[in-house]
């Protein structure tokens, strides 16, 4: 499999090296879908759009099985040198060339398939609704195991070593607005104080307790009231809160009490509380088997030393939405060791790009896996 790997090298390169070049913010990846949709074209696979950004390839023969293969593929929107731009500093870039390095890999091995491999490649997913989007276009309804790959940086998971799982977190962003009437600073009792009523929600959401032995937080992280007068008492502000959750169950009871809280805190002070949850990411749902299947590619390729045990992150990643909406995808995300430094999101982060050939090999051999398994069942 490696002597294949070295053979497709130049086009490994030459692919990372156009998406890193070219990032598009989610919505917005127009061109990416364009250059993708247009190179598997060419390389012979069949290959469906949509109304949207992204798109899915398949290749294997018709058949009840099938196992899917899922890649982010949107940049961030961030400062980097001094100018605002869209960057791939979430290894977006290396995610698409590693799923369609795998996509080339299969194909060299003539591996014959008794079923059908999708390749998903999702938009949106910094904005954490592209997997609802893909969803939406029922592109998971055939699917049995879904796998994804993210790199991990080095203070989870050093260079040179994969773990089968990443065991994201649960996130919300909400944000509101506080509706009452301004007032003179001499006469308070005509209106209402829109910045005591967010002290107020500040300290409710301080009194929250939920199951201890599962991490959670809730926090304000934008707050806006008033103008350039000193003496006029705001009625109206705007705010942001910040939920995080290691559990989907913890992240449901405390979007309950936030909301409870909006209730309480608007008949205490009479004024109106509007809210919207502008973004959300499910904690993950990992399936053992799938886990099982991976370790096992995680060993063949970097041996028994290169295998660490799952990550717990607070991180967030809407790839989890596919198993909380769809209960019967067995899924797992490969996290992929590879000297990633400073870290996710920083505008300069930078990664050592041989790490995705054991990405890729990894990502074949747990496709290759899972159809093994699956034959082997079907013959008892």
């Amino acid at each position: 499999m490696k002597n294949l790997l070295e053979q497709l090298r130049p086009t490994i390169d030459s692919l990372f090296d156009h998406f890193h070049q070219h990032p598009e913010v989610s919505w917005e990846e127009f061109k990416t879908t364009e250059f993708i949709q247009a190179f598997l074209q060419k390389e012979g696979f069949q290959v469906r759009t949509f109304d949207c950004t992204g798109l899915v390839a398949e290749v294997g023969h018709p058949g009840d099985f099938c196992v899917g293969l899922r890649t982010d593929i949107d940049a961030l929107w961030q400062e980097v040198d001094g100018v605002y731009q869209a960057n791939h500093s979430c290894g977006h870039d290396a995610h698409m060339t590693m799923i369609i390095g795998t996509m080339l890999l299969l194909k060299k091995l003539n591996f014959p398939f008794e079923g059908k491999v999708k390749f998903i490649f999702q938009p949106a997913e910094e904005k954490g609704t592209g997997a609802l989007k893909m969803i939406e276009k029922n592109v998971i309804d055939n699917v049995d195991y879904l796998y994804g790959v993210h790199l991990r940086p080095v203070q989870e998971l050093e260079d040179g070593y994969a773990i089968p799982a990443i065991y994201h977190g649960a996130a919300k962003f909400i944000t509101g607005e506080i509706i009452g009437e301004d007032a003179h600073g001499a006469r308070p009792h005509l209106g209402q104080n829109a910045i005591e009523v967010g002290a107020s929600i500040v300290n409710e959401i301080k009194s929250i307790h939920l199951d201890p032995m599962v991490p959670y937080s809730a926090k304000m992280t934008k707050f806006h009231a008033g103008g350039d007068s000193g003496n006029i008492i705001p009625g109206k502000a705007s705010f942001s809160l910040d939920l995080r959750a290691q559990s989907n169950q913890v992240m449901n009871e405390l979007t309950e009490k936030i909301y409870s809280i909006f209730e309480n805190v608007s008949r205490m002070y009479d004024v109106k509380i509007t809210s919207e949850t502008k973004a959300s990411v499910a904690a993950a749902e990992v399936d053992l088997d799938a886990l099982e299947f991976m370790k096992q590619a995680i060993i063949d390729t970097l041996g028994e030393n290169g295998l660490k045990e799952p990550v717990v992150s607070s991180g967030g990643e809407d790839f989890h939405f596919y198993t909380l909406k769809k209960p019967s995808v067995k899924a797992t995300m490969l996290g992929l060791g590879c000297g990633l430094t400073p870290g996710l999101h920083h505008p300069n982060m930078t990664f050592n790009h041989e790490a995705m050939y054991a990405g890729i090999e990894i990502l074949a051999k747990t496709i290759i896996n899972t159809f093994a398994k699956q034959q082997e069942g079907e013959r008892k």
